[in-house]
């Protein structure tokens, strides 16, 4: 029995059967326009048919289809929500006391970086205005924990680290200085500014920063991790935007200025960089750094000690915490000694010279105090612990299913 439904299949010969295929898909394509231009015209008239029908056809997607999560911003607590935020390694960062002062961000990158790093590091120095590059040198003595206690001595508030392979930049890890958290990334996707097809010049203003779809409690800190590189206070001024939007786990990146055109319309002109960073872990503290070089503890043979008792502890190797000089990470001292008096000039500069006590002036009066100022008092040093201790960390399978996200 012939089929009642005529199907281009049945024709044998190909360009005949190709004319027929597209002749129904022209005829299909119009016939669905006439009807949503009829359509359009009906929702014109009765802005309630075009409500109905927008709640009715919702289409399903990854994002709104993920399974639930206990742990979402959005259903907890806002009184839990809120102590949690103030308890974090990140509250000191809010309460400072001028929040225009950006924050001071150290970059480096892995050891013997190339030409393409230092060129995306280029333009990440536009992006963070406290930011500073410092080259890393290879070899003992410049892991990335030494380098972060070395940092966060001197009153460095946080260290970006680029990370590449074969010639290509492929993570960032991110260390809240001094004494942690330490995020790391995966990169990918990266554009660089002069690779964006009419991109804006940057400023140096402070942007701003928007943060879109971090919902749940790992998501929320690494949103405010993000906020610590940039000063609390933008300058608007500059009309700088740094946007970070997170969809199924990917952070993209973007940096636009926007200029106010009409007092309803706003223009979009995109500065650059751009790039696209993933979540693999997240440890408590700064990275750990292994001394296998060290003695062992003492064995003990008997009963195991009280707990008042005081453990025997490593001695580790001192460290002078009145040295400002930059990296390496091993120098040399200062000499005290020599800084305890203050030698003045009273004349030309071949005259005699005096020595005045440190605690008095010129006029051999005693120095008043000085009144206190708004400056942070200086960090003490801080080792490295010995092992890392990890807060999250992805694994391949954790991802069961592609609506299980974490961010």
């Amino acid at each position: 029995m012939p089929p009642t439904r005529f199907t281009p299949s049945l024709i044998r010969n190909k360009i005949k059967r190709q004319e027929v295929v597209q002749k129904a898909k022209k005829e299909k394509a119009k016939h669905k326009l006439s009807r949503r231009l009829e359509q359009q015209k009906l929702e014109e008239q009765n802005p309630a048919l075009k409500q109905k029908r927008q709640t009715e056809n919702v289409p399903r997607t990854l994002d709104n289809t993920r399974d639930y999560d206990p742990t979402s911003i959005l259903t907890s607590e806002r009184a839990e929500v809120d102590a949690t935020i103030e308890n974090d390694a990140f509250a000191s960062f809010f309460n400072t006391a001028d929040p225009t002062v950006p924050p001071k961000v150290l970059i480096t990158t892995s050891p013997k970086a190339s030409k393409p790093t230092f060129t995306f590091i280029n333009d990440l120095l536009s992006v963070f205005p406290g930011g500073k590059y410092i080259r890393r040198k290879a070899g003992k003595g410049f892991e990335l924990g030494r380098i972060a206690s070395w940092a966060a001595k001197r009153d460095w508030d946080c260290l970006l680290v680029v990370n590449e392979d074969q010639g290509r930049a492929n993570g960032i890890t991110l260390i809240n200085l001094p004494e942690g958290p330490t995020a790391h990334f995966k990169l990918t996707s990266v554009l660089l500014t002069k690779q964006i097809s009419g991109h804006a010049a940057p400023t140096p203003h402070c942007p701003e920063l928007i943060l879109n779809g971090f919902t749940t409690r790992l998501g929320y800190t690494v949103g405010r991790f993000f906020q610590t590189l940039f000063p609390p206070l933008p300058e608007f001024q500059g009309r700088q935007v740094v946007t970070l939007h997170c969809q199924r786990d990917f952070l993209f990146f973007r940096r636009h200025r926007y200029a106010f055109r009409t007092t309803e319309k706003v223009a979009l002109q995109e500065i650059g960089p751009r790039f696209t960073l993933k979540l693999r872990w997240i440890k408590k503290s700064i990275p750990a750094v292994q001394r296998f070089g060290d003695a062992p503890l003492p064995m003990q043979i008997g009963p195991e000690p009280d707990e008042d008792e005081d453990e025997p502890e490593l001695e580790l190797p001192q460290v002078d915490e009145d040295d400002d000089e930059e990296m390496p990470y091993t120098v040399p001292k200062r000499d005290k000694a020599k800084e305890a008096t203050i030698i003045l000039s009273t004349g030309d500069v071949d005259g005699p010279q005096v020595e005045v006590d440190k605690h008095q002036n010129a006029n051999n009066e005693p120095e008043r105090d000085s009144e206190p100022t708004t400056r942070k008092e200086k960090r003490k040093f801080i080792e490295p612990p010995t092992q890392d201790e990890y807060l999250w960390a992805w694994k391949p399978e954790l991802e069961t299913t592609r609506k299980t996200f974490f961010l």
